[in-house]
């Protein structure tokens, strides 16, 4: 079986100069025509001027769920998402949920979620107290 090295979500986008904007300078992606990525794929966008504005869809809250997310990013410990949270937030993020910690029988989650131009969600979480 063929690996896969990597993979990017491919955003549709009202303004594409803003979006490269956003994503280079508040979620420091290396930004080129219309890629943007992170942490070497780590976290990974194709972003595409849209046709229409309707074109843009961010997706809706799941049942049960707090907020909405159209891109889901994972870090290894509570401590690193507290650092990226306040990376973000320094370099003015928009936030939809600021960091809350679940406890469950299994463990302590913890996310935040953050917006970008077009109100596409970017959630961020750590299953991993320090």
């Amino acid at each position: 079986m063929s690996k896969i090295e990597y993979s990017v979500q491919v955003r549709l986008v009202s303004d594409l100069a803003a979006s490269k904007e956003f994503y280079e300078k508040v979620l420091g992606c290396e930004v080129n025509d219309f890629w943007a990525v992170r942490d070497e794929f780590a976290l990974g966008f194709k972003l595409l001027q849209a046709v229409e504005p309707g074109d843009v869809q961010p997706n809706k809250k799941g049942k049960d769920q707090a907020a909405a997310w159209d891109t889901y990013a994972y870090v290894e410990t509570h401590n690193d998402l507290d650092q990226l949270y306040e990376e973000l937030k320094a370099k003015g993020a928009q936030f939809i949920q600021e960091p809350v910690l679940t406890e469950a029988d299994w463990g302590a989650w913890k996310e935040f979620s953050i917006t970008d131009p077009d109100n596409y969600s970017i959630g961020f979480g750590s299953g991993k107290k320090d």
